[in-house]
């Protein structure tokens, strides 16, 4: 069924800004603000929350302009790893190039990158070296010496004092980063060590989107919140510090319940003085529950993502990942709601297509695999595998040519091109697989488009794709998950290899 909007981006603009300034005027001095989660293309915000602008703390900085710079942060060792940002398909490393791109696209001033937890690692020199060469400043931040224990020695010379100060100059300092633990906070709180040294007056705050406080604590977008971090453990729970001040519940989770009693201490260390801050739900600045208009659909968008989640990580574990008990956990959300897997409308569908090509005997490679999309309008389209192209290439082709209109027995690609294709791929470059991936296809859609009247028509309505779900039966291959990735569809797939091959080429 097509989507009800259920959040307002404009409300959720004008309050966060306004808590945004007030916290500065509060505080007075300079503003350590530190962006969790995505500050670009928050695609699991935009999925839980539909209406949600995947860039709207983008929007919400360029707003701030004026008043705010970024300080970059990556962890050494995600370089090092070459940990990958999923929904890009692009390493940390590369996501931050790309984010330092898209900030100045925006207008938006960055002031420094720092690699942190920085040893020497090779990787890590190379990307400092590669930045400082384009001109951008790279500050180095080393492990901090005492912690997490020894809070004297955390908040010393020897400590936070051991890392360079990064100079900025306006009153709020974004700080953000790909992922977690690219050390955004030990980054503030180090700055914070510096500014106060000087005597100059700085504060800290948390720029959160979820959990999102002011929703009950097993509300369905707080416990997607807690499906997407199923690697990282994150249990949501009852913020006890702000009920005890307060009298009042709030939900956050269990790594900054666990850290504040901590935090508390150190800030109380930089600044001489009783923390301002008695729970970590005060250290947030988080209005995303205000921009819920529609509790109904979010609820549901969010039952959703959840299914999905548990799919991408059963992936992730077939792959070596991520272990079980990572899917495990996601397991015990979908039985905690009552949901099955099936509840995501596209899984059935991608099943009987791929009951088709068995039925058929037209699969490819020795598998029999099924895709399926949920149009915006809510109609389904199916695709299947065969010798000429993989199921989820057969799937946008029979998409497009529905939604243009276009007679299923019309060939948006001659036979004589898909032949030409996959001698080319068998007999010159000699690969083991000859059908077409999703990559494959577009490239030579494109190409037919010059010749093909009905091509060309088709190829525009691909960018109506963007958003919708898909299923799979089997693993994609790289050219599918690419080609699908580039069409901005949101994909699942179940944890089935669709060949016995170890390496495909």
């Amino acid at each position: 069924m097509p989507s009800r909007i259920g959040f307002d981006n404009d409300r959720y603009l004008e309050q966060q800004s306004a808590a945004i300034l007030e916290r500065v005027e509060r505080f007075h001095g300079r503003l350590y603000l530190e962006f969790g989660g995505k500050l670009l293309f928050d695609y699991h915000a935009s999925r839980v929350l539909p209406g949600f602008d995947p860039n709207v703390k983008m929007r919400l900085l360029q707003r701030l302009r004026d008043q705010a710079e970024v300080v970059l942060c990556i962890f050494a060792g995600d370089i090092e790893k070459r940990k990958m940002r999923a929904d890009f398909g692009i390493t940390y490393d590369t996501d931050a190039l790309k984010t330092i791109d898209d900030l100045r696209e925006w207008g938006v001033l960055v002031r420094a990158v720092v690699v942190t937890r920085f040893d020497s690692q090779p990787s890590a020199v190379s990307f400092k070296n590669k930045l400082e060469r384009r001109g951008v400043k790279v500050y180095t931040h080393g492990v901090t010496k005492g912690y997490p224990a020894d809070v004297e020695t955390i908040v010393s010379p020897e400590g936070y004092g051991a890392n360079p100060c990064i100079e900025t100059e306006r009153p709020i300092v974004v700080v953000t980063g790909p992922g977690p633990g690219s050390g955004k906070l030990a980054t503030c709180l180090s700055q914070l060590y510096h500014e106060h040294q000087r005597g100059l007056s700085a504060s800290y705050a948390k720029f959160e989107t979820f959990p999102i406080w002011n929703l009950p604590l097993k509300h369905e977008v707080n416990v997607a919140y807690e499906a997407a971090t199923a690697e990282l453990r994150d249990v949501n729970l009852i913020d006890h510090f702000h009920l005890e001040a307060y009298g009042q519940p709030a939900v956050n989770y269990n790594r900054d319940l666990e850290a504040f009693p901590l935090l508390r201490r150190i800030i109380e260390r930089i600044t001489g003085a009783d923390s301002f801050y008695k729970s970590p739900t005060d250290m947030g600045v988080n209005r995303a529950g205000f921009g819920i208009v529609d509790d109904a659909a979010c609820r549901a968008a969010a039952r959703q993502e959840i299914i999905r989640r548990h799919f991408n990580y059963a992936c992730e574990y077939a792959l070596g990942l991520v272990d079980k008990e990572t899917v495990h956990r996601t397991e015990l959300l979908l039985r905690d709601l009552g949901l099955k897997t099936d509840d995501r409308v596209v899984v059935r569908p991608a099943h009987e297509a791929a009951r088709q090509a068995q039925e058929s005997g037209k699969g490819s490679e020795g598998a029999f695999c099924g895709a399926a999309i949920e149009l915006k309008d809510g109609r389904i389209v199916t695709g299947k595998n065969s010798p000429l192209m993989h199921a989820s290439a057969s799937l946008i082709l029979n998409a497009i040519k529905l939604l243009a209109g276009i007679p299923d027995t019309l060939h948006l690609l001659p036979p004589l091109v898909t032949t030409s294709l996959g001698h080319f791929k068998k007999d010159v470059l000699q690969g083991k697989m000859t059908s077409l991936d999703v990559e494959e296809t577009l490239i030579a859609l494109s190409i037919s488009a010059t010749l093909n009247p009905a091509a060309a028509t088709a190829i525009e309505q691909l960018k109506e794709l963007k958003g919708c779900d898909v299923h799979l039966t089997h693993l994609p291959t790289p050219g599918d998950a690419a080609g699908l990735r580039k069409l901005g569809v949101n994909v699942t797939s179940e944890p089935e290899f669709a060949s016995r091959h170890l390496f495909l080429a």
